[in-house]
């Protein structure tokens, strides 16, 4: 399904620009592209570019990509949960705090590349397990309704929106 075929009522509208920078029709090439393309751009800086933050307040590059594991394994998580039929409401996270406390500027490039390709990996075979059905089940986050296929495009758009502000603001 095409993103802007997703109906809106599948997704808060928090998630609107994120969902709509995703171009393919296929859930799974957007995964795997969106990854090659951050991976192209980012595995060869110096270390002085990975640790550059451009104004007070914002993150690294390592920073930035130990946000989209942790966001793409929170995202993945509730889409397991809303697949499962759990109608728990699941709560939001702070991701400043996240980033704050996860020692993601004395981590390797090497090392962060390769956990969040590993993660892309599960993502994209989770996604492939869900049936149709499953795919359009969906659950609460913050008391916002979320379809199983939205998390799939968000965490997409999501890594294309920070790979756009790399290529605008760090390099």
């Amino acid at each position: 399904m095409k993103p802007s075929q997703l109906n809106e009522n599948e997704y808060s509208p928090y998630f609107k620009s994120y969902i709509t920078l995703v171009e393919t029709t296929n859930l799974f090439e957007a995964l795997t592209t969106s990854l090659e393309e951050l991976v192209a751009t980012v595995e060869n800086l110096p270390e002085e570019k990975l640790l550059y933050k451009y104004a007070e307040g914002k993150w690294s590059i390592k920073e930035l990509i130990q946000h989209l594991i942790d966001t793409e394994r929170i995202l993945s998580y509730r889409a397991l949960r809303f697949s499962r039929s759990d109608t728990t409401d699941l709560h939001g996270f702070d991701e400043d705090w996240y980033v704050k406390n996860s020692n993601g500027n004395e981590r390797d490039i090497s090392d962060l590349l390769e956990e969040l390709t590993l993660l892309r990996r599960s993502t994209i075979l989770l996604f492939n397990s869900f049936s149709n059905e499953m795919l359009t089940m969906s659950g609460s986050t913050d008391e916002s309704s979320m379809s199983v296929r939205a998390l799939g495009f968000i965490v997409a758009g999501h890594q294309m929106h920070h790979l756009k502000i790399i290529r605008s603001r760090y390099l």
